[in-house]
């Protein structure tokens, strides 16, 4: 007979597991990454869906497009006067390592890497952190 008071593991208000930026590819390409001088930070944008809900594969132009447009990424390393600056970061670091945040469209310089691009922005080019980059609408 079938235990009815069975617990589930999850519920429904728990926030969505994200996946972390740093695919195995990534982790092989670390690397060969830039490392991050001064107050800027190294950030992998967030990389949508690969296929439309209905199964229909996007090519890889409009993947690289939608990439080059979006606003969320993985902040991959920070420099070392990250958020040093008192006057204007009197409460301290807006973000950290690991954490998704939101940039300007055109924020920093943007390197392309096998798989994609990361920027370099500034510290104080960081807009807003986020939980899930799967809540922003990504248009492109």
């Amino acid at each position: 007979m079938k235990n009815t008071q069975e617990t589930s593991s999850t519920s429904t208000t728990d926030i969505p597991k994200i996946k972390s930026a740093l695919t195995d590819k990534y982790k092989e390409e670390s690397s060969k990454l830039p490392k991050p001088t001064g107050w800027r930070i190294l950030v992998l944008p967030f990389q949508g869906k690969k296929k439309t809900k209905g199964g229909i594969l996007y090519s890889d132009e409009q993947v690289e497009r939608q990439q080059l447009a979006t606003v969320c990424g993985n902040i991959l390393e920070m420099g070392p006067d990250c958020y040093r600056d008192k006057e204007k970061f009197p409460d301290g670091p807006w973000c950290k390592k690991g954490d998704w945040v939101i940039f300007a469209r055109y924020a920093g310089s943007r390197f392309k890497i096998e798989g994609g691009e990361v920027r370099l922005l500034n510290d104080d080019e960081i807009i807003a952190t986020i939980k899930n980059p799967e809540d922003i609408v990504h248009e492109f």
